[in-house]
């Protein structure tokens, strides 16, 4: 392969594009789990540690269901998105 066929397409960049609200959202929550798994340090987790899981729990379950929403483009189902 030629390393201009080895490089995502249009259409592929299209598509991350398109699910980036979703991994942004995934990244919160990874980011508050993490948080949580680090509150041992800090004597335990605060009601506020378990608030900011739920609301980033809470976020991906709202965009994915923005992005599913969405009209397909490309030739590609938003049922993958999510």
């Amino acid at each position: 392969m030629t390393p201009a066929e080895m490089e995502p397409s249009a259409a592929d960049l299209a598509a991350v594009d398109a699910e980036w609200p979703v991994i942004a959202a995934e990244l919160d929550v990874l980011d508050a789990e993490i948080s949580l798994f680090y509150a041992d340090d800090r004597g335990g987790p605060s009601p506020l540690d378990w608030r900011r899981l739920r609301r980033a729990e809470s976020r991906v379950t709202r965009v994915a269901a923005e992005v599913a929403g969405r009209p397909a483009t490309g030739g590609q189902s938003a049922s993958r998105v999510a």
